[in-house]
């Protein structure tokens, strides 16, 4: 078996989700005259890759040290919707179904497209990364707790629809932009589409029930669109964590991984060695002939 990385980079520019505390890093020995490198790292656990725990919103849920690794590592769908969502659109489950196979207790990684604005790509946008994403509304989340997924895993700032959430308030000229667009093409205010009884309902609906997810996935997630793998997060063990920052990687038997290879030593990469995916359109196009 062979590993293709789906983390993004980390590092001081790495955003966090809105608000929360960046990446800080301080040297505090160095090999002269101390003899070795040292380093205090500070941040907040809403930065780069990483996973979102039960207790993060549900009090008396798991943390992250009691998660199983079977949880964790298993069988699972990375679906292409970049072709059917813009800036503030909603993706819904026949989007997915339509696309590729998810079976009962899989993991569901999302690609909207919107990690080739992170802060990693030549094309980096990060109000776009964070603010303007595309997000689902309930029917995605009922549908999901029917599959029993395992966790689902998105290549955004958050799961859920960014106006969905405190940004709406935080990013008045967005959410007055997002209004527009929601009443020219789904006939409702966004009040009216995210009402209250919605607020953040992949969190606040979804802990609760054992189902979380992985946020700002990336790397060369490009390769693998409209495509099954088993997927796995490597998040610390760590006890009373809300939330932890992850490693998610997908693991491919050695061939298909030899063939992975050839089509990223022709495509574009970023700085960091991951394939630049706006860069690459013909890595989208292959994907949405596969699911036709």
């Amino acid at each position: 078996m062979k590993v293709i990385d789906l983390t993004i980079p980390l590092g001081v520019g790495t955003p966090p989700w809105p608000t929360y505390i960046p990446l800080q890093v301080q040297y505090f020995k160095r090999l002269a005259p101390n003899g070795a490198n040292g380093q205090v790292v500070t941040h907040s656990n809403h930065i780069g890759t990483h996973l979102d725990g039960e207790i993060h919103f549900y009090t008396p849920g798991k943390d992250i040290a009691s998660l199983d690794m079977d949880f964790l590592v298993h069988e699972g769908a990375i679906v292409d919707l970049s072709d059917v969502c813009g800036d503030y659109d909603v993706y819904t489950s026949k989007m997915v179904e339509e696309r590729v196979e998810v079976k009962e207790g899989d993991i569901l990684i999302i690609h909207t497209g919107y990690h080739h604005y992170g802060w990693d790509q030549p094309t980096g946008d990060e109000i776009r990364y964070m603010i303007k994403h595309p997000g689902p509304d309930r029917e995605f989340a009922e549908w999901a707790k029917k599959k029993k997924l395992r966790w689902i895993g998105v290549d955004c700032g958050s799961a859920d629809h960014p106006m969905n959430t405190k940004i709406r308030e935080w990013m008045p000229r967005q959410a007055k932009e997002c209004d527009a667009h929601f009443q020219k093409k789904y006939g409702k205010s966004l009040e009216e589409f995210f009402s209250d009884d919605k607020y953040q309902l992949m969190h606040i609906e979804m802990f609760d029930k054992g189902i979380i997810h992985a946020e700002c996935v990336g790397g060369d997630i490009d390769l693998l669109l409209n495509q099954r793998a088993v997927i796995g997060c490597y998040p610390w063990r760590f006890v009373d964590g809300e939330s932890s920052i992850a490693r998610i990687v997908a693991h491919v038997e050695d061939d298909r991984y030899e063939e992975l290879m050839k089509k990223k030593a022709k495509a574009e990469l970023t700085r960091f060695g991951d394939v630049a995916g706006a860069k690459n359109p013909w890595l989208h196009e292959e994907a949405r002939k596969s699911h036709k």
